[in-house]
């Protein structure tokens, strides 16, 4: 589950993880993973929305009060964007193997 994720990330996302299938947050499926670009996206909202998924947040690292905000929401993960394109498939591995 993508929200707030632009095309270009969404790409990159989907090279890195062909294996994977990606959705938006308009979605009708129960997502495994929620990516959320966190300029874009409230944090406590993403929370509220999915209390039993994972989370995945990035922005760019001169957002440090996103950054706090998504660690405060409960956020399983929060990233810098450059790690996330660095450690793609470590981040998203790692955080779906902890709900198997």
């Amino acid at each position: 589950m993508l929200c707030g994720v632009d095309l270009l990330v969404r790409g990159k996302l989907e090279a890195v993880l062909p294996e994977h299938r990606f959705q938006t947050s308009d979605g009708v499926e129960a997502p495994d993973l929620v990516v959320v670009d966190i300029a874009r996206i409230d944090p406590d909202d993403v929370v509220e929305t999915y209390p039993n998924v994972p989370i995945l947040g990035y922005t760019n690292h001169t957002d440090t009060s996103g950054l706090r905000r998504a660690h405060a929401a409960g956020f399983d993960q929060v990233v810098a964007k450059s790690a996330l394109f660095e450690r793609t498939r470590e981040l998203i591995d790692s955080l779906l193997s902890s709900v198997e």
